[in-house]
């Protein structure tokens, strides 16, 4: 005898399976916002001093004599000190950074060798301003030639090389402007290769400070150079123009820079104890007033800071619900190295939390943001970076994508 379905369970199954039909047959998802959740954060607290004692305090940054200054911790990208960073100002020699920049990026897109043998043309040959004494007609290599615009600031051996690597020196500058503007260097304009004085020849502290963090980090091989103290050509020895190389035994860079309309510029770069500061002083009066403010920015800065690693390159930092896809959870990591520089003794007051988005739905690719990871010291953000999921995640099947429906349907 057949069983009878009650009419009180149809009346309840039927609308039921019909919801569930139009679920599966949709293609529409709640709409997706953004959940701030907390980060776990490396423990830094037990670095920092008792924490029943008050943080000691961090005096303000040193007055120096400069136009323009500002220091800044390598690793976390943070600014330490600044006065007038964003104002435009001559570069003098400091510009021969931009340049260096520009032959590197040619050696190591094998279009130029260090072996090379330059032949010096009488515009190079032509140049005003510090020099390395090269002649016309003659032919340098150019490994002697980088060291003749590093160590000896010369005017000449900056545009041998610039017409070596573009073939003239203006399209070398447009090489240069280009440079800039992918370095994010907004404020800065060159005209010629060397630094000598235009009118639309300019750029600021905080620029040549991105600049200079990119020349460590990018040509690790060749940074050598600026630690050297001096180089000889045509039996003419020069010494390296950086007066703190011998003041200070952690400096081993970058370069200086001079014209009467520009003052003296000098750019420093010191590692100690694992932390790695530059500082960038433009306009001051005298040699020994942009070694004075350099060394003076510098002590400050590690004596009254720290930098410490917070999470490493792809790495997960956190693991986060996925909807309708062949895994329930994904780890969420970032596409760098993630530092913190907080003042001595603060390091408890360091926190992380993720802006991500919910719900979350597959498919996801590591080449996509999820979400964005916030840090912070005490109410201040110090630094954001995208989180990228760690793997790929592809869409569920049919019943997989149903089921998360139904848990988003009575959620």
């Amino acid at each position: 005898m057949p069983v009878s379905t009650p009419t009180s369970l149809l009346k309840f199954t039927a609308p039921l399976v019909l919801a569930l039909t139009l679920i599966a047959c949709s293609d529409s998802e709640p709409p997706a916002a953004e959940r701030s959740i907390a980060a776990p954060l490396p423990d830094v607290t037990k670095l920092a001093n008792a924490s029943d004692t008050k943080p000691p305090p961090i005096p303000a940054p040193p007055q120096v004599q400069a136009r323009g200054y500002i220091l800044l911790d390598y690793s976390s990208n943070q600014p330490l000190a600044a006065s007038n960073e964003n104002e435009r100002l001559e570069p003098a020699s400091l510009t021969k950074l931009m340049s260096a920049y520009a032959v590197f990026h040619a050696l190591k897109d094998g279009r130029i060798k260090l072996t090379d043998l330059v032949t010096i043309s009488q515009h190079a040959r032509s140049q005003d301003g510090s020099r390395m004494f090269v002649h016309v007609g003659t032919q340098v290599s150019v490994e002697n030639l980088i060291q003749g615009m590093i160590v000896q600031s010369g005017n000449d051996a900056t545009v041998a090389l610039a017409e070596h690597v573009a073939g003239s020196e203006p399209v070398f500058v447009d090489l240069m402007n280009q440079y800039a503007q992918q370095l994010g260097m907004v404020s800065t304009r060159f005209q010629n290769s060397p630094g000598m004085p235009h009118p639309e020849h300019y750029t600021t502290a905080r620029d040549i400070a991105v600049l200079s963090s990119a020349l460590i980090k990018e040509y690790p091989d060749y940074y050598k150079w600026y630690s050297q103290r001096s180089f000889t050509w045509n039996k003419i020895t020069q010494p390296n123009r950086n007066g703190l190389l011998d003041r200070d035994a952690s400096v081993d860079g970058l370069k200086t820079g001079h014209t009467e309309s520009a003052g003296y510029c000098l750019v420093s770069s010191a590692h100690r104890e694992g932390m790695r500061l530059v500082s960038v002083v433009m306009g001051s009066p005298s040699v020994r007033a942009r070694e004075d403010a350099s060394a003076a920015l510098l002590n400050y800065g590690f004596n009254f800071y720290q930098t410490r690693k917070l999470y490493a390159n792809k790495a997960p930092v956190m693991t986060v619900k996925v909807w309708k896809g062949e895994d329930e959870e994904v780890p969420l990591g970032v596409a760098q190295d993630i530092y913190a520089t907080v003042p001595r003794g603060q390091e408890n007051l360091l926190s992380a939390a993720a802006d991500v988005t919910d719900p979350l739905f597959a498919p996801l690719s590591p080449d996509k943001a999820a979400g964005q990871l916030r840090i912070t010291l005490g109410d201040k953000v110090i630094g954001t970076y995208p989180l990228h999921p760690t793997k790929e995640v592809p869409e569920a099947g049919f019943f997989g994508r149903l089921s998360d429906d139904v848990k988003l349907w009575f959620n």
